[in-house]
């Protein structure tokens, strides 16, 4: 079967239309020793039911968090998921609605983008917060490229305690010569404060810090703050939302912008993506905030309404003078993080954050029972790493003994816990951990 329906005239008719004779004049610009010369090694066509059972037994090869407990984090966190969450996305008018540009018809979508901004400005204590971003690494670098702008200074102070995937998108962003990034490292697990604020000058745009960080340990943000603030550069905080139910607020520390990935708001793993990133600031990057806003007003019945605002800082009518070329947002993902929030409320991600917090204690009590060592002896809320010769040939292991472990550091394997752990799941990990078998 021809991918093209069309009969042979109606072909020969389009090709001499082009000035061509045959299909193969289509593709004389290809080299002949790379072209095909065969058709392609396709298998023969098979029926609905054998299709579906075929892509099964492939899906099944993966070992996935509804078979074996994970301890895997990382950036990505296995949180349970509301079972009416997964029921209210099916709504289409939630799956299917596209960018409101048309307010009047487009009340519902732009309404739970609003109440969205509202949420994460709950959360993180900042004044206002954007539409949602691609991920928490773009959302970092927009936060780095908008210092950059406002402050007329290139030096990013970025410790090597952040996400690494996160260092990667900056490199890639920094490419513009608009920032220049300048990478500290760490000191035992954390951010160096004594060399940061030492680095910190007349032409420091901002400081990054990530809480907790990549690690899992909390970071120290007073000093850094004051050093900072006191040379006119702004602090960027890249946090962990569930992490705020419990953990002072980027607002409280005095951080001009606050970003984040939103996975662990209800959103699924679903093997790296899509996730959202949250960007939110303080007042006084309003009109600067990168992406799309949501705003409130009144129509012409003097009724509540919602309407993409601030529009001209960006791909608009002053697309010359915008700070950024993100023009999309994560709807879908964001209204996820939004009926999350919603069904928990405050005391639900009170209580997911608690959960996960005090699993992570058990956890390392009986690590340690075992022999075995944290490597880094700092507070942590829900992740932290654990030293061991060979973390690759432990994870093995663990899957082996239908565990999903956690991340591989040189040295160490990076374990996270949520809510959704158990403590006999945490005993055989440990167990496993420990040396033995069969457990």
């Amino acid at each position: 079967m021809k991918y093209t329906p069309n009969p042979a005239a109606i072909v020969e008719e389009m090709l001499h239309s082009i000035g061509l004779n045959t299909m193969e004049d289509l593709f004389t610009d290809i080299p002949a020793q790379i072209q095909l010369k065969e058709g392609l090694k396709l298998p023969a066509g098979i029926g609905e039911m054998e299709i579906r059972q075929q892509f099964q037994d492939l899906a099944g090869k993966n070992k996935n968090t509804q078979d074996y407990p994970c301890f895997l984090g990382a950036g990505a966190y296995d949180h349970y998921i509301p079972a009416a969450l997964e029921q209210l996305l099916l709504r289409s008018e939630f799956y299917s609605a596209y960018t409101p540009y048309q307010p009047e018809i487009s009340q519902g979508i732009l309404q739970s983008i609003f109440e969205y901004q509202t949420m994460i400005c709950m959360l993180t204590g900042m004044d206002v917060a954007n539409a949602s971003m691609y991920d928490g690494g773009s959302a970092l670098a927009e936060a780095c490229n908008l210092a950059a702008i406002n402050s007329k200074r290139k030096k990013i102070l970025l410790p090597d305690t952040i996400h690494p995937e996160y260092q990667k998108i900056l490199k890639t962003y920094s490419i513009s010569q608009a920032m220049e990034i300048i990478l500290v490292p760490a000191k035992d697990g954390n951010a160096d404060i004594e060399a940061l604020s030492g680095m910190i000058d007349k032409e420091t745009a901002a400081v990054v810090i990530q809480q907790p960080n990549f690690f899992g340990n909390l970071e120290e943000i007073s000093e850094i703050e004051q050093a900072i603030h006191k040379n006119k550069g702004f602090l960027i905080m890249a946090v962990d939302p569930v992490s705020l139910a419990v953990l002072k607020s980027p607002g409280e520390w005095g951080a001009d912008i606050v970003v984040g990935d939103g996975q662990s708001l209800g959103n699924s793993l679903s093997f790296g993506g899509p996730y959202l990133g949250f960007f939110a600031t303080s007042g006084k990057f309003m009109r600067k905030l990168p992406g799309r806003v949501v705003g409130q007003t009144l129509d012409t019945h003097g009724k509540r309404a919602f309407v993409l605002t601030l529009q001209a800082r960006e791909q608009h009518i002053r697309r010359e003078k915008a700070s950024s070329n993100i023009c999309s947002n994560q709807a879908l993902n964001a209204l996820t993080a939004s009926i999350y929030l919603s069904l928990l409320g405050p005391k639900g991600l009170q209580a997911v954050a608690a959960r996960s917090h005090q699993m992570a204690v058990y956890a390392r009590g009986e690590l340690e029972k075992a022999g075995l060592k944290l490597k880094y002896s700092r507070p942590y809320f829900r992740e932290f790493a654990v030293l061991m010769d060979n973390p690759a040939a432990m994870n093995k292991r663990l899957l082996e003994n239908g565990i999903i472990g956690g991340y591989e550091l040189e040295d160490a394997m990076l374990l996270a816990f949520t809510e959704k752990r158990k403590r006999a799941e945490i005993d055989r990990l440990v167990a496993v951990l420990g040396g033995k078998t069969d457990v």
